[in-house]
């Protein structure tokens, strides 16, 4: 059964803790109880913003979105395989429970890819 958007809650108040800690003065664009997304400082060569990163609350999960390991995907090179499972496409890491070893790493990850 998937999990309820008030059993989700502290996953993602957990994960936009972590992505707050490192966006310095990236413009956060949306902040509410189950959406949390920021864009880059520079805007693209057309003047429209930069998706950063985001945390967001889905079906069953919650989504962070680390756009810097896309467009970098060596900064995936010393990923754990346990933190790599909760990984869905190139830059969206899943979580359904709390895990407090693999947000360290994760916290990790964000620090060098927001840096």
């Amino acid at each position: 059964m998937p999990k309820t958007t008030a059993e989700l809650q502290p996953i993602y108040d957990g994960l936009r803790k972590l992505l707050k800690k490192h966006i310095a003065k990236r413009p956060v664009t949306i902040d509410s109880a189950s959406h949390f997304y920021v864009n880059e400082v520079d805007a693209d060569a057309k003047g429209k913003a930069v998706f950063c990163c985001a945390v967001k609350i889905g079906s069953g999960k919650v989504q962070l979105h680390l756009m810097p390991v896309y467009s970098n995907p060596k900064l995936l090179d010393a990923l754990s395989p346990a933190l790599k499972k909760r990984m869905q496409g190139k830059s969206c890491f899943n979580f359904d429970t709390p895990d407090a070893a693999l947000w360290l790493e994760l916290e990790k990850l964000i620090a060098r890819a927001l840096a």
